[in-house]
This record gives C-alpha cells, sequence and structure tokens, in this order.
C-alpha cells in the first residue's frame, strides 16, 4: 500500500492516458464498455486518495520529486493539498458520467472516448503538478483533446467555436509562459515552493500578475474574457460541455489561489479593485444576459459566467470566510453545472433542439425528468438545502469586509440567477406544448436507466453538502488560512493607502491573521436548523 500511495498521483496521471492508448485501438464495438471500465479506476483509486488525506497537515501530501531535465533544473514535482484534492476527485467523478452520458454517439467512437480520457490525464496533472514546466505542460496539453472534442463532434459552427476557445486560452498562456521564464532567470527554479517562498518587489508582483492573470482570466472566465466561452458550450458535444462547466472553468481559479495570492499578494492586492469589479459585473450582466438567451444551452453558459464572478470576487477578499466560499461555489458550481448540461442533453437527444421555444408541457410527458431538472433548478439558485447555497452565502458574507459596494451588487445576481432559472424550467416544463413537443410526444420517454446513472451522483452530492459543507471545507482549511495570512495583510495595507477605495467601518471587520471558528446557523428549506462549521478571523482594525 506505501508503494501505490507514493506513487497514487503518477498512476491518475499516467493510467488515464494508457487507458487512452488502449480505447483508441479497441474495436468499434467494445470501446464505449472499455472505455468505461478503464474511467472507473482513476475513481476507484480516488477512495484511498481522500481516506489518506490529513485535512490537519500543512503543505503537500503524496509528494513525488524526481530529477527530469538537470541541466534548466526541472523537475518532475507532484503533490496535492485541500485545494487540489476536491478537484481532483470530481474531475475523477465526472469523467465516467460524461462517457455514460456519450453512449449514443457513432461517428469515432474510439476517438471520442479517447479523447476523455487523455483530456482527464491532463487535467489531473494541473491539479497535482508542483514544478512550474510540468503545470505549463499540462495545461497547454488539456487544449488538444478539448479543442478535438469541439471540433470533431461539435455543432454546425464546432470548427469556430474550436479554434476561438483554442486562441483565447493559448494566447493568456504565452503571456504566463513568459513570466514563468522570468521567474526562473531570478531564482534559478521552477519549483513552486521555491516561488512561494521568494519576496519580490512591488512592481515587478505587478508585472507578473497581469501576466498570470491574462491566463487565468481567460479559463474562469471572467469579464471581458469570457466570448468564447457561450460558442464553445453550444457548439459542443454534451459531454464537452458537462466536462468543460464542471471542471476546465476551475482551472483559471484554481491559478488565482496557486499562484497569484500567495506568490504575488502585494501585485494581487494592487490589482483587488480591478478584479472585484470585472467579477460585479460578470455577475449582473452575464444573469441578464441569460435571461433573454433562446437557446437553452446558451443560457446555462452564461450562468456559468455570472457564478464564476462569486468565485473571483470572494477569492480576492482575503478573508477567510470568503475563501471558503470561493472554493464551495466552485466545488457545487462544478457539480450543478455538470447536471445542468447533462439534462440539456438528455431533451437535446429526444427533440434535437435547444430552443426554449420548442418546450413547453414537459412536466406531464416526462416526469422523472422533470423531477432532476427541478432539484438541479433549486441548487442552481441556490435554494437553503442545496449545496450552492452555504457557498454563495459565504462567498458574500465573506467578500463584504473587503469590498462591501462590490458584493451588494453581486448580491443582486442572486435575485437575477432565481430569475432566469425558473423562466428556463417553467419554459421547458410548463405552459402550453409547442408544435415540436406535440409532432414528437411518442419520442418523449421518460429517464432511461442509463440516464439515471449520470444524476444520481450528482443529486446525492446537492443535498449532502448542503446539509454538510465541512466535508469539502475541513479538506482545505490549512491552504485557506496559509493564503488568507499570506495575501489579507497585503490587502488590507492597500486599502489603508487608497482611501478611496469603497470599505466598511475597520471596527466591524474581521481581517486579522489569527484564526478563531465560529459557528454559523444555517436554516434549510425544510425549517431544521444545521450547524456549519466556519473557520472566520476576529475583528481588528485595517488602518
Amino acid at each position: 500500500m506505501s508503494l501505490l500511495t507514493s506513487n497514487m498521483l503518477s498512476l491518475l496521471i499516467f493510467l488515464p492516458l494508457v487507458s487512452a492508448f488502449i480505447t483508441y485501438i479497441t474495436p468499434a464495438r467494445y470501446t464505449k464498455q472499455v472505455a468505461l471500465g478503464l474511467s472507473l479506476i482513476p475513481l476507484a483509486l480516488c477512495v484511498p486518495l481522500f481516506l489518506q488525506f490529513n485535512s490537519a497537515l500543512a503543505g503537500l501530501q503524496f509528494t513525488e520529486s524526481h530529477t527530469w531535465l538537470p541541466a534548466f533544473n526541472i523537475r518532475y514535482t507532484l503533490g496535492i493539498d485541500g485545494l487540489a484534492l476536491p478537484l481532483i476527485g470530481l474531475t475523477a467523478l465526472l469523467t465516467p458520467l460524461c462517457l455514460i452520458a456519450s453512449w449514443h454517439v457513432q461517428k469515432n467512437p474510439q476517438g471520442f472516448f479517447a479523447a476523455f480520457l487523455a483530456l482527464e490525464a491532463f487535467v489531473i496533472g494541473v491539479f497535482s503538478a508542483q514544478d512550474f514546466i510540468l503545470f505549463y505542460l499540462f495545461w497547454e496539453a488539456m487544449l488538444i483533446p478539448m479543442f478535438l472534442l469541439i471540433g470533431l463532434w461539435g455543432g454546425e459552427n464546432r470548427v469556430y467555436a474550436a479554434l476561438k476557445f483554442f486562441l483565447y486560452t493559448f494566447v493568456g498562456s504565452v503571456l504566463m509562459l513568459i513570466a514563468g521564464l522570468w521567474l526562473y532567470n531570478v531564482t534559478g527554479s521552477f519549483s513552486l515552493e521555491v516561488w512561494q517562498n521568494t519576496v519580490l518587489p512591488l512592481g515587478a508582483q505587478k508585472w507578473l500578475f497581469l501576466a498570470f492573470f491574462a491566463a487565468f482570466a481567460v479559463k474562469v472566465p471572467m469579464f471581458p474574457f469570457h466570448t468564447w466561452l457561450p460558442d464553445a458550450h453550444v457548439q459542443a458535444p454534451t459531454a464537452g460541455s458537462v466536462i468543460l462547466a464542471g471542471v476546465l472553468l476551475k482551472m483559471g481559479a484554481y491559478g488565482f489561489l496557486r499562484f497569484c495570492l500567495p506568490m504575488f499578494p502585494e501585485g494581487s492586492a494592487y490589482f483587488a479593485p480591478m478584479v472585484f469589479t470585472l467579477s460585479a459585473i460578470a455577475v449582473v450582466y452575464a444573469a441578464f444576459i441569460a435571461y433573454v438567451q433562446t437557446d437553452i444551452k446558451k443560457m446555462i453558459a452564461y450562468s456559468s459566467v455570472s457564478h464564476m464572478g462569486f468565485v473571483t470576487l470572494a477569492a480576492f477578499s482575503g478573508t477567510v470566510t470568503g475563501l471558503h466560499g470561493s472554493l464551495l461555489v466552485m466545488l457545487n458550481h462544478g457539480i450543478v453545472s455538470a447536471g445542468l448540461f447533462l439534462g440539456v442533453g438528455v431533451i437535446y437527444e429526444r427533440l434535437h433542439t435547444r430552443q426554449l421555444a420548442n418546450f413547453g408541457a414537459l412536466a406531464k410527458i416526462m416526469p422523472a425528468y422533470a423531477f432532476v431538472m427541478m432539484i438541479l433548478t433549486l441548487a442552481a439558485v441556490a435554494l437553503p438545502g442545496t449545496n450552492s447555497f452555504v457557498g454563495e452565502f459565504l462567498a458574500l458574507l465573506g467578500s463584504w469586509p473587503t469590498a462591501p459596494i462590490y458584493t451588494a451588487i453581486a448580491t443582486t445576481g442572486v435575485v437575477f440567477g432565481a430569475l432566469y432559472m425558473l423562466h428556463l424550467y417553467r419554459g421547458i416544463f410548463y405552459g402550453d406544448a409547442s408544435e415540436t413537443v406535440l409532432h414528437h410526444t411518442a419520442e418523449l420517454k421518460d429517464l432511461t436507466c442509463r440516464e439515471w446513472l449520470t444524476f444520481l451522483p450528482l443529486l446525492a452530492l446537492i443535498p449532502l453538502l448542503g446539509v454538510m459543507p465541512s466535508l469539502a471545507q475541513n479538506l482545505w482549511q490549512q491552504p485557506v488560512q496559509a493564503i488568507s495570512a499570506e495575501y489579507l495583510p497585503a490587502l488590507k495595507a492597500q486599502i489603508a493607502h487608497q482611501p478611496g477605495i469603497p470599505q466598511i467601518m475597520p471596527e466591524t471587520e474581521q481581517l486579522s491573521t489569527p484564526i478563531v471558528t465560529e459557528t454559523l446557523a444555517l436554516e434549510t428549506i425544510s425549517g431544521t436548523i444545521v450547524s456549519a462549521t466556519v473557520p472566520v478571523t476576529p475583528t481588528t482594525s485595517a488602518h
């Protein structure tokens, strides 16, 4: 078991790559079964990964380090902490669900399923890499299978959407590479640990932040770098949209937490007002744009832009509560958005349309489908008792001390989110049946066993994390405290030197580094009271 533990991350990365090769050479009639079976191996490996992870320990766990290119001091270094572990688990869970949802794929199934397994390997590599060159290779390699999934198996405008996705991401990544090479010249190392322990002047931090920001903001995506996302979602196959919204968008937010805040705290604090502004705009603007969409897939795509605005706002607030909220929104959005896109795929397979006007009255025809989409819709609007409620509540609560006006603006996005999601649900399941529905009533069979398999794990996580968010919070408690201790003092100093930045009275702020525990009573939908223990910081003055 010790040998397995010491190489766990390498197994999680290279087993899907080997599985992709095996899948590609498997005869077409067996491809789906082989790919699904192989995709369950990384999911099974995540069980001991979670069980053996010690959330009380600071620093990295399951570390591996081997000499790779000694002439350039490049090492094959892997390791994870509580930031990466939930995202790796989410990736391992969504991959087999995507394969099950793609059972109908007939065009080159070997290539399709192999691309998904390769994508899984590269995404886990991004979350595990502790050497910048290794991180960058995985970051760029991820583009290849996703580009192929959109460009070969997407909709009518798939080539345009795939190229747009590739170019947006690639250009930002080039700037990140330049910044990484500059840091190598300064430190003589590509180790993320060395970089984090290197003190840099403010001028250098500003430029480095902007370079890394270009890569991560596009991936989130933040306003106004979001325009590639609706096209990619609309043109991608259902499973492509699931993995894109569920995992790939989280890579950008993970980059902010792994690189910008701990490595360039003063530079991040300097540009925090810009991030607050863009985040608040994204929450509200994307919610309005989502409401007026006629394509249900594009509506959910814009909702992702809106929800990720909460992530960046809370992350750059620097408070422990805000960081907890940011990570919870990330994780929960991955679960809920994946379920919503799976739901879109169900109805698209039957009616071959995504236009909202072509639906209506499906609640009577497909009651099980209506029930599943109701749960996902309630989670998307952050109803108390669902997983999204705790994340958004803590994100807004934690953002208030450092960015009250921006937080107030973002809070309106909760209302707007309910408007467009309920509008979507009503348009699909209630009202009068459209001509399309009337003409295809015989084809509108309710959920099959295969489709239930794709929904059940996500439906189970929604109430579980809604009632017991500490299951996730306990994992990342140590890195959250470390990030806050590094970044928050710089943000406080920035606020103190720029009195024009909106802020609340310092006597009511909870901004200092020492950590205490406060129990928040969260009322669930049924009216019962659930206690969620949330680390927060004691009150001090910001000046």
